[in-house]
């Protein structure tokens, strides 16, 4: 059986002169015509989303198409485009949001939560068989999520200084009412109502404000991961798909042989897990979803691949994902290449615009701003011809 898969890219909106984030995705997104693309809530941000797709390639050609499309959209107006969690250069005082009422009221219910909100994330949507589905296995693959989010943090910077974090968006993800941990229901119906309560209570306006870890959608019959930063480079966002797909087809075959062993109902080592990958993403411990034991990172997502094995081969992704890890784990995550550039904050953006549009540099190469982008490659490493989208849009 064929499970599709799709994703949402967030972008940062930066002068391509002094890396400064400017609320300019409006005159981007007139440059781009619209198609696939959206705004978000603050105007230094856009959004892309993918089309529906059987295999990690196919995305993979998706999300570079889109890249290229972006890169040069900005460069004609003088800005850069980088899809990480967070950039290095910001100002404290900046904030600017898109003209939508919903935003407007986002902006006057939440203030300061929404004033900072200068961060992009990644989304992934798997297909799932249905909605009660959707929200049983939303408890069985949460555990495995804070080992995704430290595959993808990319944001140690924050107004201008090292945070400590390798996610500080997660950070600041967190203030929202609604973020965190999904916890588990044991239907569609109960997870309906007890979010029909939280929007009676005032605090959220709408389901779209329901900002889990992991939520079933509720137009189209899928499974969204919320977890992860904004990643550089477009092999990370693939390296997370191909692993959310097979911890969703691992619960759904769990789930239609009985063999699941539920919910302890206990979620606080599961937020403390989160915490953990924040802090430390790639470079230090995480939470071991099996043992819930301080483990060595390298060792929780290599474990994760083995687990995951036989649904990898089911969805004929297991090369592409052991490859994409083992170059990952290589190379270090998003955040420590950014901290190899030192206090060069200037040298980190280059290098995130760069990676943002293609470019895979050697991590002593120094990263140019009007670089043309290289021909795209595959999850692997092979070419890949990408064709340019006409029907974009993510499952739900």
């Amino acid at each position: 059986m064929t499970v599709r898969i799709g994703a949402e890219e967030e972008f940062h909106v930066l002068d391509v002169e002094s890396g400064r984030l400017v609320p300019r995705a409006d005159e981007l997104l007139g440059r781009l015509g619209g198609l696939g693309f959206g705004s978000e809530l603050q105007r230094s941000a856009v959004e892309s989303n993918s089309r529906v797709h059987d295999t990690l390639e196919a995305l993979f050609a998706d999300l570079s198409d889109s890249r290229r499309r972006l890169d040069a959209a900005a460069s004609s107006l003088g800005l850069a485009v980088v899809a990480a969690g967070t950039v290095p250069l910001a100002d404290a005082a900046f904030h600017d949001v898109t003209a939508d009422p919903r935003y407007r009221r986002m902006a006057d219910d939440y203030r300061r939560v929404a004033d900072e909100q200068l961060i992009c994330s990644a989304q992934v949507h798997v297909d799932v068989p249905d909605r009660d589905t959707a929200v049983r296995v939303m408890c069985l693959v949460s555990p495995w999520l804070p080992p995704l989010l430290a595959l993808s943090a990319s944001s140690p910077f924050w107004f201008g200084s090292d945070t400590g974090y390798a996610s500080w968006r997660t950070m600041l993800w967190q203030r929202w009412p609604t973020a965190g941990p999904a916890g588990c229901y044991g239907s569609a119906a109960d997870y309906d109502a007890a979010m029909t309560e939280l929007i009676g209570s005032g605090v959220i306006s709408d389901p779209g404000m329901l900002y889990h870890d992991v939520r079933p959608s509720a137009h189209q019959r899928t499974l969204e991961l919320r977890v992860c930063d904004a990643c550089p480079r477009a092999e990370t966002v693939v390296l997370v798909a191909g692993l959310f797909r097979a911890l969703v087809r691992d619960a759904c075959d769990r789930l239609e042989r009985g063999s699941d062993r539920g919910c302890d109902g206990h979620h606080e080592w599961l937020r403390a897990a989160t915490w953990r990958a924040a802090r430390s993403g790639l470079e230090g411990r995480l939470v071991d979803p099996q043992t819930r034991r301080a483990t060595p990172a390298p060792m929780v997502v290599r474990g994760m691949l083995h687990r995951l094995r036989p649904a990898l081969e089911a969805s004929g992704d297991f090369a592409t994902v052991r490859t994409l890890l083992e170059e990952v784990l290589a190379t270090g995550g998003a955040a420590h290449r950014l901290r190899r550039e030192g206090r060069d904050l200037l040298a980190g953006i280059d290098m995130l615009v760069a990676e943002t549009r293609g470019d895979r540099l050697a991590p002593s190469a120094p990263a140019r701003r009007h670089r043309p982008p290289d021909a795209p490659r595959g999850p692997g490493g092979a070419p890949v011809r990408v064709h340019s989208a006409t029907t974009p849009g993510t499952p739900g």
